[in-house]
């Protein structure tokens, strides 16, 4: 009586791993109310599976269908088909409140020059800013406070967040089109002036070159300290002098 030979056997075993994985990584993926690392799957992972491999799969599967697998902030999830997108909208629902023409003009310079102050800002435009423009982004969460420029005053710098690149459908922040990108595209308008240039856009997490950490708000910062020192402190004197008030002697 001949039996499976060990080879066979094997490879069915890895076979039926492979797609326990891929079940645990779909089910996971849905369960999920945020993105997932390729990190936090693997650890979910049975013995020997790959979540490269499991993650191709997936994605692969779900290519033709309704919802896709994409890869979004260096993390993966599931989105609706872009070609139905429009089909999920309740009827009857306003069109969700999207940014003004300068507060995407801000966000922009901000994706592509960042670490960037305010002030910075200002002058790539060439026009002061609204005082409420940052803040609309800070909200909005496409924006986050990075660190301080190493200059005079010490201005806050500005970059953007995981938040923007899952709201504009980005992998990374270099995935952000070029310069011949955006020309080809038809949203310039007229001739590009020669030597015009886009900066190679980073959020390398960290400081930049010209950039220290953001620090823990100074005035927060002396408030707390005081109010530890003052705990430390001799109760007050009820007469008014310095001398720690006297214990009531034992009855």
């Amino acid at each position: 009586m001949s039996g499976f030979s060990p080879r066979i056997v094997q490879e069915g075993e890895s076979e039926r791993r492979f797609q326990q994985g891929v079940r645990v990584a779909e089910a996971l993926l849905f369960a999920s109310p945020e993105p997932l690392s390729a990190e936090d799957l693997a650890r979910r992972m049975p013995a020997g599976v790959e979540i490269d491999a499991v993650l191709g799969e997936l994605e692969r599967l779900y290519r033709p269908r309704g919802v896709n697998l994409v890869r979004l902030a260096g993390k993966w999830m599931f989105r609706t088909a872009p070609d139905l997108g429009h089909l999920l909208k309740p009827e009857g629902e306003a069109e969700p409140k999207k940014l003004s023409r300068s507060a995407l003009e801000v966000l922009a310079i901000i994706a592509y020059h960042q670490p960037v102050t305010r002030t910075e800002i200002e002058q790539i435009r060439g026009v002061q800013m609204n005082k409420g423009m940052l803040d609309l982004l800070l909200e909005a969460g496409f924006i986050r406070m990075r660190g301080r420029r190493r200059s005079p005053g010490r201005p806050v710098t500005f970059g953007t967040t995981e938040g923007f690149l899952i709201a504009f459908g980005l992998d990374r922040i270099a995935d952000l089109p070029n310069l011949e990108e955006i020309v080809a595209s038809g949203l310039v308008e007229g001739k590009v002036p020669q030597g015009l240039s886009l900066p190679l856009p980073s959020d390398v997490p960290g400081s930049g070159p010209e950039e220290d950490p953001l620090e823990d708000d100074l005035f927060l910062t002396m408030s707390e300290e005081r109010l530890e020192a003052l705990a430390q402190e001799a109760p007050l004197n009820p007469n008014g002098d310095d001398k720690p008030p006297e214990e009531a002697p034992p009855r």
